[in-house]
């Protein structure tokens, strides 16, 4: 099937009524917003489009619009968000109430959430969460493979609250939770994920959208990302259009010398057994 590469976002926005927007990527790298994505989304909802941001974040849903301002974001572009974070919480307490962490210092809110206690000897938990690297900036997921490894031996499951394998940050690409998840599965161990590519963040989701609009048929959603596994794949499965941004974590594998290559995006994802209806560099 063929990926239409379209220049400007207003060639095909009229075909919908709901966007399913990814953040990280699409909307800002984590230091600075991206505008002319931001004006795209602002001209979408004037429209008359709903717009839920729908994130791998493994915070919940009320702390990406503080960390948005945080960079200079204004709230004026959206209607609802979903995270990663949200879509896991209720997956684990169906698990147990000890949980041993590996967690990024930024992601003490979800903890605040969670309805368990952190232990650090993992004989005692019921369960592993991990929102990332300790220290994302830093390290990879490499660094964590013997403490992986012990924790496959001791059994335990393990929550992955953002399954990104890595998101911009500024200039360059840093290590998400999924890519330990990786790891803990490649070794034997249970991995379990809520956000983006699996379908309870889209459950999630498509309940706000309900709540904003009466008029929801899957047919008039598109969604937007710049992950193969995660945005791309998320829309295939939940038979949803989606406009893959190539600019983003992508950008090295399917720039040719003139910008998008039309066939080497479409192998890339033809090679992964994905489509996505449209393509760009960059949300403009």
């Amino acid at each position: 099937m063929k990926t239409t590469i379209i220049k400007d976002f207003s060639e095909v926005s009229s075909n919908y009524d709901v966007l399913l927007c990814d953040v990280w990527g699409v909307i800002h790298n984590g230091r600075e917003g991206f505008a002319p994505a931001l004006d795209a989304l602002r001209a979408a909802k004037a429209k008359g489009l709903t717009i839920v941001l729908i994130s791998n974040s493994p915070r919940p849903c009320e702390q990406i619009g503080p960390q948005m301002a945080s960079i200079g974001i204004e709230n004026d572009f959206y209607d609802a968000i979903v995270t990663s974070g949200d879509a896991i919480l209720d997956a684990m307490e169906k698990r147990g109430s000890k949980a041993y962490p590996i967690l990024t210092g930024k992601d003490n809110s979800l903890i605040e959430k969670m309805n368990a206690t952190l232990v650090e000897n993992p004989n005692d938990a019921d369960f592993i969460i991990c929102t990332g690297p300790r220290n994302d900036l830093v390290e990879t997921a490499e660094d964590y493979r013997k403490e992986l490894e012990m924790l496959a031996d001791v059994g335990l499951p393990f929550f992955c609250a953002n399954p990104d394998r890595v998101v911009q940050f500024g200039g360059r690409l840093i290590t998400c939770a999924g890519a330990l998840a990786d790891i803990y599965e490649e070794l034997g161990g249970e991995v379990i994920m809520a956000g983006k590519p699996n379908p309870p963040i889209y459950e999630l989701a498509f309940d706000k959208i309900r709540q904003i609009r009466s008029d929801f048929y899957p047919s008039r959603v598109l969604c937007i990302g710049d992950g193969i596994q995660t945005d791309v794949e998320g829309a295939f499965h939940q038979k949803l259009d989606c406009l893959f941004i190539t600019g983003g974590i992508h950008m090295a594998e399917l720039s040719g010398p003139n910008g998008l290559d039309e066939e080497r995006t479409a192998a890339f994802l033809s090679s992964r057994g994905l489509h996505a209806k449209y393509a760009m560099v960059d949300l403009v």
